[in-house]
């Protein structure tokens, strides 16, 4: 990494102080592999930094940036306010180059680290049958259709690479099912063991939430021996993922991320420009979804009706 660029690691930020916390904490446990990078840290919401804070420090001194989305999927924070917040500090730095990497995502390599959650978790239930062992997992719920189904494509692949005869996917809130209504269908199929595998990087509001579900359900089903996982955000597989992401990544002075310079996401800006009220949406973007050419993802940017569920 030349020592004239900056990274400034980008996360969603929390109203539980805990979870800020962890991050600063996960930005220095990753200075420590890299101590000849400069790394800073800042947050969407919900913390005393935030974006355009981050990256007023991350230019200072600097010719490049490159901002790391902390961020497991892309819904309406990484696709509109991460780009905006870039834009302005263009306008603002116009000595410094800004670029972003790709967030997280839901690829092979956050698929592993679900693999060894599931892993961990039979094995505290002392490696049942699969067959009659279901598993949850358990993702916080968008109202973008395309970042809900980026935790079914990894429910699918967990189903296809296991031998359990149930694996379901639930959400904490904004969109449905509910943990509670895929624990009781599975146990009306017959499952005597539920592990339930959290896809939260790390803690905050939905982790405690999660927590006192899960001791409701096993009051409720007593019968039914349940497991259930934490995040997973200082999985080593965490950082190799970032480090990927970085080292192994040119800097384009195109696009940039996969939403930036789409149609619909400009459609939709240049309609708030005349229409601050928000009060109606564009016909052509009422029930539309999109996908981009290579990236194999659909979303809707109906974002009148977008919805936030804060952890």
């Amino acid at each position: 990494m030349d020592s004239s660029t900056t990274l400034l690691l980008a996360a969603h930020g929390s109203r539980h102080p805990e979870g800020n916390d962890e991050i600063r904490r996960f930005a220095g446990e990753w200075q420590k592999r890299h101590p000849a990078w400069r790394i800073e840290v800042c947050f969407i919401e919900h913390a005393a930094v935030l974006l355009a804070e981050g990256l007023q420090r991350a230019a200072r001194g600097a010719r490049q940036v490159l901002v790391v989305p902390l961020i497991l999927n892309a819904a309406g924070h990484v696709k509109m306010e991460l780009p905006a917040a870039m834009d302005a500090a263009r306008v603002a730095y116009p000595q410094v180059s800004f670029h972003c990497a790709r967030h997280l995502g839901m690829g092979r390599q956050i698929f592993a680290v679900l693999q060894g959650q599931l892993a961990r978790l039979m094995k505290s239930l002392a490696m049942p049958d699969p067959q009659t062992t279901g598993v949850i997992l358990l993702g916080r719920g968008s109202s973008d259709a395309g970042a809900n189904g980026e935790l079914a494509k990894l429910t699918r692949w967990l189903f296809e690479d296991n031998e359990h005869e149930l694996v379901d996917l639930a959400f904490t809130g904004v969109t449905w099912p509910r943990l509670e209504t895929v624990v009781q269908r599975q146990v009306r199929l017959g499952m005597t063991q539920i592990a339930i595998v959290p896809v939260y990087l790390f803690n905050g509001v939905l982790i405690e939430r999660i927590k006192a579900q899960v001791e409701r359900l096993q009051k409720q089903y007593p019968q039914i021996a349940f497991a259930a996982g934490s995040y997973f955000g200082f999985d080593q597989g965490i950082f190799d993922l970032l480090d990927a992401r970085v080292s192994g990544r040119e800097l384009p002075s195109g696009a940039l991320l996969e939403c930036d310079g789409c149609k619909y996401r400009q459609a939709a800006e240049a309609e708030q420009l005349h229409d601050h009220s928000h009060t109606q949406t564009p016909t052509h973007l009422v029930g539309a979804g999109h996908a981009h050419a290579g990236e194999g993802h659909v979303h809707p940017h109906d974002h009148d009706d977008h919805q936030h569920v804060h952890i």
